[in-house]
This record gives structure tokens, C-alpha cells and sequence, in this order.
């Protein structure tokens, strides 16, 4: 018979984050930029005692355990208080992403069974228009003070966030439950079909925390000055509110206000040292910062995820701004960090193109998450950096069902069972790094070859009258499906398709490059930021290749 440990039995638990940030790096300040436009600055101290009000608020409401207490609500100090005040007292915490049409997140709202809604001061209109479609929800908060409560509202019985809080004495201790227990729920983008629901636990969510901190993965610190700009709405903004309580940190919000000059304004203002957000953030960050001749004084790293990081925009932020990226993947449905782009001691020795090369990747699996790429007969691919397939994943913190969903959403791969199909298709190499090379719905099927979208993305937003591309597949005659290239110019340039695929000769193999080129003035976005390639199929269906 196995010896068994002789260890405590303590439930991992979120509230021990901000049990463990308030009694270590109480003094440590958390730094938000308002909806109302204002910096507002307290510190973990405050934040634990505010997320223990608010927890006998929502009892004082009639909210029982596993009830879903929704936010419409930007990065800011309240948004975290409902993180943890909502999650710590054995609810489950909904963050809805507001930049989703308003059909989808009634649909999200009510397959989710939302009982209260909380909500940032510029979502009133957009919460006003959902309400009569909103059955579940038995009360709506307004997360401001009374002096910005509306004098007129549709909306029945409306609450103020900080009257709620203020009418608490703060005497609550965090109950002790199973670390298994539901603690958010996070709907996919849904880009084909209706979202879906990835239920996160207090387990998965604590042991997502540990490993994002690592230094091979986000490298979290108490000597950072943490902000994210990827959205609380988005993937728990990748776990940093969890990683940030965890090394106490000083933590800084942006709330709405992403534009490069505001941003750049935060950076500087208060030390920031790390940064987290999708290529698009980057992209207004460094269009601003260079227009106006700056640099950064404390900016050290960022991680990009989301969407490939384009090799000029991570070449842009190392050689010319000394940033250390940090390129990693992950997903909804992996709560969501799967790997990162971190080098090891001999692979810093490489040359520094190697290096490059290697960093451009989307990186190794960090602690806690097992990969593999498969075929269509689900056998397993060799790792050497170019053999293409399926990209499957398991580890404990990735879902195994969705929400509502009675059959798992597991696949057996060479024997084994349990592994998530990502629907992402990648290459892992000698050395454990993965790089997608695209989602299986949008790589290019050219006779017989598949072309990856993302590497002729990756070239035409280096060429320096490129601002942003992206390259869909679009019928042919003899090969199926050949690349047509989209591309939106910066401002005032002047680039010919002739000239655009001039560039491509002797950086890709010449079959692989596009068949076209088309100019447009702005790409179509998914709430998340990435390319809406969807969107862009559907507007080029017609197009016409030539060999027609």
C-alpha cells in the first residue's frame, strides 16, 4: 500500500491570492485610469477590504453560491474587486466582453444564467437597450459613485456600486469550500456559431497564477510595475489580476482609455515595467510613440498574444525601444496561457538571428500544459519544426467540456484519451518551440500544399509602407485555393500590388506568394482584436483570381 503525505489540506483557493497581497505588499498601490477620467489610486490593503464588502453586498442581495455575477466593465479597481469579492465568496465571476454585438451578449447573458449585472458608467446606454432581453438578471449595478449616477434610467432599481460597498462593515472572513467549485466563466469570441462557455476553478485558476509568474513564462515580480492593457473581459486579461495578487505588485489599469498618447501617459507616469496586450495595442502604441519622437524610460517587457506578433513590430520594440517580447499563445479555453517565447541558456549563446528566429515563435509549453501536433488520423507528428498538423493540448488548468455541454470535447490521440483540440494548426521543433502556422479554418490548401497565412502576413507588414495585412484564401481553378493578400497602407505612402509582391521574392518560396493584391482603408476586427478573416471571406467571395 502507497505511504500517503502527511501535508495540511488547504483548498487553493482565489481569495488566498488577496489574502496573501493585503497582509505582504499591503501598501503596494493599484493605479487606475477612471471611466470617469480620473487616476484613482489605493493599495492591496484597500482592495481586500472593498472585495469584502462587496461580498456581503451580494449576499445582502440574496446571492447564493454558484450564482453568475456578470461585469460590462473596462481594466479598473472596481472590476478587480468584483474578481475577487464575487469568486471569494463561492459565486462565479462573468466577465462579458462589451465589444460584442449586442445580440451575442444577450445570448451570452442568458445561456450563462447571469443573476446580477455589474457595469462600467459608459455601458449605461448598451445595458438600458439589452435589459427587456435580459430575464435572468434580478439587479443592475452601476460601478461608480451617486455624484455619476444618472438622474433618469429605464433600467429597474438600479444600484450604486459604491453605496453598496459603503454600507458594509468589511467584517467577512472568506469561507473555505472545495477548490474544484466554479470560480468565472469566459465565452469564446464565436466567430463561427454561438460563443462558448469555458468554466474555470478555483484550482485551475490558483495553479494558472503559479505558472504565469514564472520566469519562463510572464516573469511576474514584486519589483514589476504591472499593467495590463488586454482587456479584464478577455481571458481574465491572462490571468495577470491572479499573477500580480500572487508577487504582489504594483498593478495599474488603463480602463477605456487605450489609445497610444493615453497609454504612453500611464507608462511613463507611474514606472511601468511589464505590459501584456494583442499586436493591435502595440500598433497604436508604437505609431504614437514614434510620430513624436519618444522613448521609454521604464518599459523592460511585454507579452503579445492574441494573434501572431509580427517579426518588424518585435524587432521595432527590441532594437529601437529596448523591449524584451515575450511572444506567447494560448486560448479561452485554456484559462488561457499555453506557452511562451523565453530562451534558455545555450540558445542565448545563438547568433542573434537565430535567436530571432526562435523568438518569433509562439515558444515552449510553460509548467502544467503537454502539447502535441497530430494528423487528420489523429497520429502524432514528429517535432521537428516542420511537420504541420492539428495542435492538441491537456493540462489543469485546460477545460474539458463546455459550459452546458454534456459530452466532453476531448479527443484520444496514438491511444491516449484526453486531449483538447486547439483547431489551431502548428509545428513544434527539436527544441519544444510551437509556432502556429494557422487556425485550420483559414490555412490556404494550394494543390495539394498548405500555405500558411501567417508568414505572408508576417512579410508584407514588414515592408515599410505596410500598416496592417492579412491574407485569406480566396477559389481557383487548378489549385483549389490561392492567397489573396489584403492590406491596409499607412498614411500618405505609396505601394503598387506589383511592388508589394516584389517584396515577397526571396523570403518565401515563390508558390507560396499571393496571386493579388487588395488595398483597403481598414481591416475587420474581432472583439478580441484579432484579424475577423470570417468577415473579409465573405467580402472577397467574388473576387476573381486570374487563371479564370
Amino acid at each position: 500500500m502507497a505511504l500517503m503525505g502527511q501535508m495540511m489540506t488547504m483548498p487553493l483557493l482565489i481569495s488566498s491570492l488577496l489574502k496573501h497581497a493585503a497582509r505582504h505588499a499591503g501598501d503596494t498601490e493599484i493605479v487606475s485610469k477612471r471611466v470617469e477620467g480620473d487616476l484613482h489610486r489605493y493599495n492591496w490593503r484597500a482592495a481586500e477590504l472593498r472585495a469584502r464588502q462587496l461580498a456581503q453586498a451580494l449576499a445582502r442581495l440574496g446571492c447564493a453560491p454558484g450564482d453568475r455575477i456578470a461585469t460590462l466593465a473596462w481594466n479598473g479597481y472596481r472590476h478587480l474587486e468584483i474578481y475577487y469579492g464575487v469568486s471569494g465568496s463561492a459565486l462565479v465571476c462573468h466577465t462579458i466582453n462589451p465589444r460584442l454585438f449586442p445580440e451575442q451578449i444577450a445570448w451570452i447573458a442568458n445561456d450563462a444564467q447571469d443573476r446580477v449585472l455589474c457595469f462600467d458608467l459608459n455601458f449605461l446606454p448598451l445595458v438600458e437597450k439589452l435589459a427587456e432581453h435580459l430575464p435572468s438578471i434580478k439587479h443592475y449595478v452601476l460601478m461608480t459613485a451617486r455624484a455619476h449616477m444618472p438622474a433618469q434610467t429605464s433600467l429597474p432599481g438600479l444600484l450604486c456600486y459604491e453605496e453598496l460597498i459603503e454600507a458594509e462593515d468589511g467584517h467577512y472572513a472568506w469561507p473555505e469550500f472545495d477548490e474544484q467549485t466554479a470560480s468565472s466563466i469566459c465565452y469564446t469570441s464565436g466567430t463561427t456559431g454561438h460563443p462558448k462557455g469555458a468554466v474555470y476553478s478555483h484550482r485551475s485558476t490558483v495553479l494558472h497564477a503559479f505558472a504565469a509568474a514564472l520566469p519562463d513564462a510572464l516573469d511576474c515580480s514584486a519589483r514589476d510595475v504591472v499593467m495590463p492593457v488586454v482587456p479584464m473581459f478577455h481571458v481574465n486579461a491572462w490571468g495577470l489580476p491572479y499573477a500580480c495578487a500572487m508577487v504582489g505588485c504594483k498593478l495599474v489599469m488603463p480602463g477605456p482609455h487605450m489609445d497610444g498618447k493615453s497609454l504612453y501617459e500611464l507608462f511613463e507616469g507611474e514606472g511601468v515595467t511589464f505590459s501584456a496586450g494583442v499586436p493591435t495595442i502595440w500598433l497604436g502604441l508604437l505609431t504614437y510613440v514614434k510620430a513624436n519622437g519618444l522613448k521609454f524610460s521604464s518599459f523592460k517587457r511585454t507579452v503579445i498574444g492574441g494573434s501572431a506578433c509580427p517579426p518588424a513590430m518585435m524587432a521595432t520594440l527590441i532594437d529601437e525601444f529596448g523591449v524584451d517580447v515575450i511572444h506567447a499563445w494560448g486560448m479561452t479555453e485554456m484559462s488561457p496561457l499555453g506557452t511562451a517565447a523565453k530562451l534558455n541558456a545555450a540558445q542565448l549563446q545563438l547568433p542573434q538571428e537565430e535567436q530571432r528566429r526562435l523568438l518569433a515563435k509562439q515558444g515552449r509549453a510553460i509548467y502544467g500544459v503537454d502539447m502535441n501536433v497530430i494528423d487528420d488520423e489523429g497520429q502524432v507528428l514528429p517535432w521537428d519544426g516542420v511537420s504541420a498538423g492539428n495542435l492538441v493540448v491537456r493540462g489543469p488548468w485546460v477545460i474539458d467540456r463546455y459550459y452546458g455541454h454534456a459530452e466532453a470535447a476531448l479527443i484520444t490521440v496514438a491511444g491516449e484519451p484526453g486531449w483538447f483540440p486547439t483547431g489551431d494548426v502548428a509545428t513544434i521543433d527539436a527544441q519544444g518551440f510551437m509556432q502556429i502556422t494557422d487556425r485550420s479554418k483559414d490555412v490556404i490548401k494550394s494543390g495539394g500544399e498548405w500555405i500558411s497565412s501567417i508568414d505572408l502576413e508576417n512579410i508584407a507588414v514588414a515592408h515599410p509602407a505596410v500598416f496592417e495585412a492579412a491574407v485569406i484564401a480566396c477559389a481557383h481553378p487548378k489549385w483549389d485555393e490561392r492567397p489573396l493578400l489584403v492590406v491596409v497602407k499607412k498614411p500618405d505612402a505609396e505601394l503598387t500590388a506589383e511592388q508589394l509582391l516584389a517584396f515577397f521574392e526571396g523570403r518565401i518560396a515563390k508558390w507560396q506568394i499571393p496571386d493579388d493584391v487588395v488595398f483597403v482603408t481598414e481591416l475587420p476586427h474581432t472583439a478580441t482584436g484579432k484579424l475577423q478573416k470570417l468577415k473579409l471571406r465573405e467580402q472577397f467571395k467574388a473576387h476573381r483570381l486570374a487563371g479564370f
